[in-house]
């Protein structure tokens, strides 16, 4: 899967739901999706595609950008797709906005991030159905240079009993 970036919402779009444009220049510009839930792909050119995302949904944008002495910028953020009606941020690449959950720059913090999402991973969490004050967290630990602490099972188990009962 090729990853990609987002720009200008196109007439007659369904204003409910999230774009994200990923952009993919092999070796110069690549941007890609991490995880996340698509709703629905829409290819715009050879190096272009526009991803769709539902209300509330959470992604992982990564970014890439390189020049001929090798990468200029890395990134990372962690994006809930806007609900309908809510005033969102803007966000480079994304369409409509979100809420940034948690953005890192730099190689180091991007590759911290992406080893803790490979963990939940293997430990049967969908980091899309993570609670959104662990991305929070994670962002407040980086900037003040403490320990991430990991996303359990229990802490997931916990989440899901708060969000179901509405707490």
């Amino acid at each position: 899967m090729k990853p990609q970036f987002a720009c200008g919402r196109q007439s007659g779009a369904d204003a409910s739901v999230t774009e994200v444009r990923l952009t993919w220049i092999e070796g110069r510009c690549e941007h890609m999706l991490r995880f996340g839930r698509v709703a629905h792909e829409r290819i715009v050119g050879e190096h272009s595609r526009i991803l769709s995302f539902r209300p509330g949904a959470v992604f992982a944008l990564v970014r890439r950008i390189s020049s001929d002495f090798g990468p200029t910028c890395c990134s990372l953020s962690v994006v809930q797709a806007a609900n309908a009606g809510q005033t969102s941020a803007p966000i480079a690449s994304v369409i409509v906005g979100g809420e940034r959950l948690l953005h890192v720059e730099n190689l180091a913090h991007v590759s911290q991030v992406l080893k803790m999402v490979d963990a939940m991973e293997a430990d049967g969490i969908d980091p899309c159905d993570a609670s959104p004050d662990h991305w929070r967290d994670v962002a407040a630990r980086q900037n003040e240079g403490r320990q991430i602490r990991p996303y359990t099972r229990a802490r997931h188990a916990a989440w899901l009993q708060r969000s179901r009962t509405g707490r």
